[in-house]
């Protein structure tokens, strides 16, 4: 499987435009390549680092209290922050709150976020080096045997399966809706990986795979097309990607459900990102 097979023109277009997209919307405004900071709140009104104001929370809402003078305004309206603001999130919400910096006031946007039942807040500024930096996500060459028939088993009710994520103290749940189940040519026994449910029916795979600290991040995951009416599904893992958290420590990303591993060095899609 690491000799790439010869692709189509067809194949190489779809494939390039794929990629571009995928470029494109990493690079964009208060993205995943903006994140500077991951700070929980505490119960006393406290400073955060890169952030004006005092923050806290009761552990049910969050609070900020700031003056005109720290140049803070909220996202949705523009407003500015004078005094004290409140806001109320379920666990794994997200709420770009407020703003401040650059010409415009717009350059760092503050993220709050309820994780693990606690209230967190992220730093998004345009201005980190690893969004001004961005010339792209490292791949492996298009192969097209790296596309592969499977098949999709659906349980009778989704699964609940505790898992990791990239910050260790954060746990998370995966929605498991059933499993994928395909052969690696060359692999004499079939591999079997839980999967979640996507918009549209389509599927979600994360997976561990041989690659993983050498040349591609300690988990990816790939998007699957929505199961034909007879369970059969296509796994291109030429378009396997990766998560946040390959690009920033700030990240909460899941991790595989236990033993979701392709014992296989999977030579296909992105990389580790260059530094």
């Amino acid at each position: 499987m690491s000799t790439p097979t010869t692709a189509t023109d067809a194949q190489l277009a779809r494939w390039e435009r794929f990629r571009a997209g995928r470029n494109t919307a990493l690079a964009t405004e208060h993205g995943w390549l903006t994140l500077t900071s991951f700070q929980w709140l505490e119960a006393e009104p406290s400073e955060v680092e890169l952030v004006p104001g005092l923050w806290s929370t009761d552990g049910t809402t969050a609070f900020l209290t700031a003056s005109a003078a720290d140049g803070l305004t909220l996202v949705e309206t523009g407003q500015g922050v004078d005094g004290t603001i409140s806001a109320t999130l379920q666990d794994e919400e997200s709420l770009m709150w407020v703003q401040f910096g650059g010409k415009d006031g717009k350059q760092v946007v503050v993220e709050l976020a309820m994780r693990a039942d606690k209230y967190a807040v992220r730093t998004r500024d345009n201005n980190s080096p690893v969004l001004t930096g961005f010339k792209g996500v490292p791949t492996y060459e298009y192969n097209p045997a790296w596309v592969i028939e499977g098949r999709f088993e659906s349980y009778d009710e989704p699964k609940d399966v505790p898992i990791g994520t990239a910050n260790p103290l954060v746990d998370g749940v995966h929605r498991s809706v059933g499993e994928v189940a395909f052969r690696v040519p060359g692999v004499p026994h079939e591999i079997r990986l839980h999967a979640e449910e996507e918009k549209l029916g389509a599927l979600n795979v994360t997976f561990h795979d041989e690659t993983n600290g050498e040349t591609t991040d300690e988990w990816r995951k790939v998007f699957i097309p929505r199961p034909r009416p007879d369970g059969s599904v296509v796994i291109d893992f030429n378009r396997a990607i990766n998560y946040p958290s390959a690009f920033t420590p700030y990240g909460t990303c899941p991790m595989p459900v236990r033993g979701n591993s392709i014992d296989v060095r999977v030579e296909a899609g992105e990389k580790l990102p260059q530094d």
